[in-house]
C-alpha cells in the first residue's frame, strides 16, 4: 500500500479506436509484432484483443461504427501517442531498420527531453507511436551507426 492505496502494479492494457479495424489488426502485427487473440462484434462495435509475445503487453484495437471515418487528431481531449519501451539504444536501432525494411517512415533516435531516447512513427490512423528507452537502461549509451531514413513521423498541423 502507497498511501492507504492498493498498488498499481502497470498498465493492464490500452484500447485504442480505429477507423479500419482489419487493417489495423494486419498492421500491429506485422510491423509491431503483436498477435490477434480473440475478437468480439456487436452492433456498435468490432474489437481485437493483441498479446505482444515478447512483453506480455496487451492492445485492443477497436472500431466504432459510429465513428464515421473520423480522424485522430493528438490536439484534442484523450491520446496524445503511445509510448512503448524497448531495452536501450541497441534496440532502438533494430527497430530502426525493421521500418526502414517495411518502409514505415519513423523519426531517427533522438534524445526526448524526459530522460531517454525514442523513435517515433505513426499507425494507419494517424496515432503517434514511440519506441522508447530510459537513460538508466543498459546499452543508453551506445552509440551504433545512425539512420539516413530521417523522415520525420510527426504531421505539422
Amino acid at each position: 500500500m502507497v498511501n492507504g492505496m492498493a498498488a498499481i502494479t502497470g498498465w493492464a492494457h490500452v484500447t485504442l479506436s480505429v477507423r479500419d479495424h482489419d487493417r489495423s489488426v494486419r498492421w500491429y502485427q506485422d510491423i509491431l509484432g503483436f498477435e490477434p487473440a480473440t475478437t468480439q462484434t456487436s452492433k456498435d462495435w468490432t474489437r481485437t484483443l493483441c498479446l505482444h509475445p515478447g512483453s506480455g503487453t496487451i492492445l485492443v484495437l477497436q472500431q466504432h461504427s459510429a465513428n464515421g471515418g473520423e480522424e485522430f487528431d493528438e490536439r484534442r481531449a484523450g491520446l496524445d501517442h503511445l509510448a512503448l519501451g524497448v531495452t536501450g539504444r541497441s534496440a532502438l536501432a533494430v527497430w530502426q531498420e525493421r521500418l526502414t525494411a517495411l518502409e514505415v517512415p519513423y523519426t531517427p533516435i533522438t534524445e526526448t527531453g524526459r530522460g531517454g531516447l525514442a523513435v517515433n512513427f505513426r499507425d494507419p490512423d494517424g496515432i503517434a507511436i514511440e519506441l522508447f528507452c530510459r537513460a538508466e537502461e543498459p546499452g543508453y549509451g551506445d552509440r551504433p551507426r545512425e539512420s539516413s531514413r530521417g523522415v520525420p513521423a510527426v504531421r505539422s498541423r
